[in-house]
């Protein structure tokens, strides 16, 4: 089983593979959409959006609480989110920068 320390730094090599992954593209490769209907600007809006859900979940957990409120579920992770995004979402965007020369 990962420590609490090994799962941070984790987190940390995943962040900095994903920042490297976003660096040197222009507004026009970052609105460019190419997953789907999503461009790498709409990955990272959305990997925003998973920070801002994780801080009050993170506050509760050290309260001794749930870490959601009640009467919500994230059972259905492919509806909610994965719990690894930068390591997903670098991997795809490192590899449409591949495929398209960036």
């Amino acid at each position: 089983m990962e420590t609490k320390d090994d799962l941070l730094d984790q987190a940390a090599r995943e962040f900095r593979a994903l920042h490297d992954a976003l660096r040197g593209l222009n507004e026009g490769d970052l609105t460019r959409v190419w997953l789907g209907v999503w461009s790498t600007k709409d990955i990272v809006v959305h990997i925003s959006g998973w920070h801002r859900e994780m801080i009050p979940a993170l506050e509760r957990l050290a309260r001794g609480e749930r870490p959601i409120p009640e009467g919500v579920s994230y059972d259905d992770v492919d509806a909610w989110n994965s719990a690894h995004h930068y390591r997903e979402h670098g991997h795809q965007i490192r590899s449409w920068r591949e495929r398209q020369g960036l």
